[in-house]
């Protein structure tokens, strides 16, 4: 028997270069378009709030101008990146600004409003959020709900505020149980700017709910260049606070940060993000769950070209070992019932060959090495074989 290899027809198992692309750029265009906006949002916001509160930066929501108009009022500004320097920096002729309250973690807040308290020096915290403004300034709630940053009247007693007359304020509402608070810019009733004393009663935080009064676009309207030269310039000092990713004591420890330590919060909820949505890619494009149905073949296939398909395979596949088993098979599953050996026992020794020694008159054990031996050596021992097992089968079936 000569086993030719050919060359096989594709397939529906065997997808082309073609259908490959048709079934795949659906999604490969959803993440081209993903991407493309997140690139264009990244450099959108990057320019709008480009140094931030930076009393360095020019920019429209940078603070220089207002670090030059307490420079020409005798008030040095120094910026500060970590929080050792800030809490370092707390005294009584020093004014601490935290520009970003919620970027500091849970120990941080802690750290920085027991460096703070009792120092008689004053700190400005710009919008903290309420999980933050509860560890910064016990005693003071923030309110869910923000209001519309607005030119709002003063509406209290302190005197900075009444100077400045209406500024642009609103953004997050606090109140506070604090004796003694200064509640001042209401908006719908609840304060947008505190000044609650500390312990000492020398020193005392001021709670911003909008940062607006430190921009440079917006320093010259209302009365906000007044407000934010009079909160910030009660000490001859200031230190401009502006938390940094690369502060050690964000992780609790002074050595070294691994890996997943530098990473953002923002990137593991990506992250996760995405897991989720190539899972439920998956689970949409997988086959759907049921019974398998069956389908009728376009066309009709001979039984002798699936054999010689198969046996290509085997050939390919350098399967000697697999073909003489499927020969074996066959053979003994076709002459269980001429010897009377149910189908089920044909591949036991001892049932099928004593069966088959009675039937042919001869010694069962030389059958054997035939029926059960070891795989051929080469694909002449194979052709060997499969001469031997149609000679007994033609004797077992000869009347």
């Amino acid at each position: 028997m000569t086993i030719e290899a050919t060359a096989l027809p594709a397939t529906s198992s065997s997808p082309t270069a073609r259908q490959i692309w048709t079934r795949a750029r659906g999604i490969a265009l959803a993440v081209v378009l993903l991407l493309t906006a997140a690139v264009a949002i990244a450099v959108i916001r990057s320019d709008s709030r480009h140094g931030a509160l930076d009393p360095r930066s020019v920019d429209p929501y940078g603070s220089r101008a207002v670090a030059e108009l307490l420079a020409d009022r005798g008030v040095s500004t120094r910026v500060v990146t970590t929080l050792d320097q800030a809490r370092a920096a707390a005294n009584p002729d020093t004014t601490v600004l935290v520009t970003a309250p919620d970027l500091l973690t849970p120990r941080q807040q802690t750290q920085l409003h027991t460096a703070a308290d009792g120092s008689g020096g004053r700190t400005v915290l710009l919008a903290p959020g309420g999980a933050s403004v509860e560890r910064l300034v016990p005693g003071v709630t923030a309110d869910p709900a923000t209001s519309t940053v607005a030119a709002l009247d003063p509406k209290c007693t302190l005197p900075a505020a009444r100077r400045a007359g209406p500024a642009d304020t609103g953004g997050l509402r606090y109140t506070s149980t604090h004796p003694g608070t200064d509640t001042c810019y209401p908006s719908q009733r609840l304060a947008t700017l505190l000044r609650v004393p500390d312990t000492t009663g020398n020193g005392d935080t001021v709670v911003l709910g909008a940062p607006d009064i430190l921009f440079n676009e917006r320093l010259d309207e209302q009365g906000n260049a007044s407000l934010a030269l009079q909160l910030l310039g009660s000490r001859p000092h200031l230190v401009w606070y502006l938390p940094s990713l690369a502060d050690l004591s964000a992780t609790g420890t002074d050595g070294e940060q691994n890996f997943m330590d530098l990473l953002p919060s923002g990137w593991l909820w990506g992250t996760l993000q995405l897991f989720v949505a190539a899972a439920l890619a998956a689970l949409w494009r997988a086959r759907r769950f049921g019974p398998l149905v069956p389908e009728r073949l376009p066309v009709a296939i001979r039984a002798s070209e699936t054999v010689e398909g198969r046996a290509r395979l085997y050939r390919k596949a350098n399967a000697r070992d697999r073909a003489a088993t499927a020969l074996r098979s066959a053979t003994r599953t076709r002459l269980a019932p001429l010897v009377g050996v149910p189908v089920s026992q044909a591949h036991t020794p001892e049932a099928l060959l004593p069966a088959l020694a009675a039937h042919l008159h001869g010694d069962g054990q030389a059958l054997h090495p035939l029926l059960f031996g070891p795989p051929p050596g080469d694909d002449t021992a194979l052709v060997a074989l499969t001469d031997q097992l149609d000679a007994l089968e033609r004797e077992v079936r000869r009347p």
